[in-house]
């Protein structure tokens, strides 16, 4: 049970102050006291572990069956004691070839709020110490959390969208390069689309949820957090549209990448069938010289033998001027 919980602690007007080490009397203690908040926090924990913590809080097996099976939809469901609200994280590493992924859910609840991590990819180590710090944000309760945690996640978007928009232009560059032979890209503009599939599951989906607690209404969110969830709302469509701006510049890019291979293909196809109609026109000459035939007269002329190498050569030298003049050569 330990080893699943990374933090939990009790805040009083924005503070973290001591209280039960235990999660379920730290709760009583919170709920005993009216003006303070339990904040868990838990690492991939399993089905029995989180089983045990959601009868303490009264969470609904649903979002219990969600919290254990990680590979959720972006989403936010309402329930009759607790509002569950489910997000993706996405990290990019400098000089990665892919976008990696984890998931964090959200219980808020009458005096508590439950973060559940799933990945390497989460803010929220860091977050619950810079929170710490902030004891003005702390104040306004779970709801403060809850925005603090969509906030953190949407602002890796960014950061992930900024990273991902630099190496779309390196990509860019690179197919665009001058001297440069094609060939050998669509292979890395498939992997970059592969990433911009895998952040648009996180971002894309989340959008839908986030519009929720903008409108209102939600439980255990005040009405007071609504104008800082719509800068988050906010920071999530700029991201969208980053995504698909980039979606689209790719696709361009690969069908200009397949382009210039076509056309380079053709290119080799011309000077393949130009160096070969160089070569047919001394073997069809040489092909009627060699059907032995006895009435050819210039057979028995001194110059008849420089005379059919003049002529092997000369039409062979006209070609070649003309292939190069038409850049088939």
């Amino acid at each position: 049970m330990s080893r699943m919980i990374v933090d939990c602690a009790i805040y009083r007007d924005g503070h973290r102050i001591e209280g039960p080490e235990d999660y379920s009397d730290a709760l009583a203690a919170a709920r005993a006291a009216g003006d303070r908040f339990v904040w868990i926090g838990l690492y991939e924990p399993s089905a029995a572990e989180l089983d045990l913590v959601s009868e303490e809080f009264a969470l609904h097996p649903l979002a219990v069956e969600d919290a254990v099976s990680a590979h959720q939809r972006p989403k936010l469901e309402s329930y009759q004691d607790s509002l569950f609200m489910a997000l993706k994280t996405i990290g990019h590493h400098e000089g990665g070839r892919a976008v990696s992924t984890g998931e964090v859910m959200i219980f808020l609840g009458d005096c508590f709020v439950m973060t559940v991590r799933h990945g390497a990819d989460s803010p929220l180590a860091a977050l619950r110490a810079q929170l710490e710090k902030q004891p003005e944000i702390l104040r306004h309760g779970p709801g403060a959390v809850l925005h603090s945690v969509c906030d953190a996640i949407v602002d890796g978007y960014v950061d992930v969208v900024t990273a991902l928009q630099g190496d779309l232009d390196e990509l860019e560059a690179a197919v665009f390069a001058p001297g440069r032979v094609p060939g050998g890209t669509a292979e890395r503009i498939y992997g970059f689309k592969r990433q911009l599939v895998t952040v648009r599951r996180a971002t894309g989906p989340l959008m839908e949820p986030m519009l929720r607690l903008v409108r209102g209404g939600e439980p255990f969110v005040a009405p007071e957090a609504v104008p800082y969830l719509r800068d988050v709302s906010d920071h999530l469509s700029r991201a969208n549209d980053q995504v698909e701006g980039m979606d689209r510049l790719l696709s361009d890019i690969l069908s200009a990448n397949l382009a210039q291979v076509s056309v380079q293909q053709n290119n080799d196809m011309r000077k393949i069938s130009a160096w070969a109609a160089l070569a047919a026109v001394p073997t069809m000459i040489a092909g009627v010289y060699g059907m032995n035939f006895e009435h050819m007269w210039e057979l028995r002329q001194p110059w008849g033998y420089p005379a059919v190498l003049l002529l092997m050569a000369g039409t062979c030298l006209f070609l070649h001027r003309v292939f190069k003049r038409s850049g088939w050569l």
